[in-house]
């Protein structure tokens, strides 16, 4: 039985569907991204929201972790990983035929949502893991880029 049973686990990593698990399911929007902020975040235009709200809102991708660039940085290291990873995700968006963005939830600080954002059919997210440009990220605790 034991035996049976790791079996059966064994074929759920290997088919991918445990990691699919933690990936919410997104409605898909076509919205127009107005400015990269950085290597996982951009903002885009919301012609939805109501007066006197601003028409734009950020859009955090959710499932990674890239450095923070700047004075956001904790080191000179991070800073300039911060500064490709940003620099990567410009170029996907400025290079793309399509973009949109697959939304999840609003993020727990409230004024940003969390979700995926689509170039060209593939996720942002993928890409920057598989680019190493990111680390996955669930709100656990962040570890250094410094080290």
């Amino acid at each position: 039985m034991k035996k049976l049973l790791l079996s059966i686990a064994l074929m759920f990593v290997a088919s991918g569907a445990i990691a699919e698990v933690k990936k919410p399911k997104g409605v898909i929007h076509d919205l127009k991204i107005i400015r990269i902020i950085d290597g996982d975040t951009v903002e885009i235009e919301a012609p939805f929201l109501i007066e006197p709200l601003p028409k734009k809102l950020s859009v955090r991708v959710w499932g990674v972790d890239t450095p923070e660039k700047g004075g956001r940085a904790q080191c000179d290291k991070e800073a300039k990983l911060g500064e490709a990873a940003s620099k990567f995700t410009k170029e996907l968006v400025a290079n793309a035929k399509t973009t949109q963005i697959s939304v999840y939830q609003w993020d727990k600080f409230g004024g940003r949502i969390l979700g995926d954002v689509i170039i060209d059919g593939n996720s942002l997210t993928q890409m920057l893991i598989e680019n190493g440009y990111a680390r996955e990220y669930y709100g656990d605790a962040k570890k250094s880029w410094c080290e």
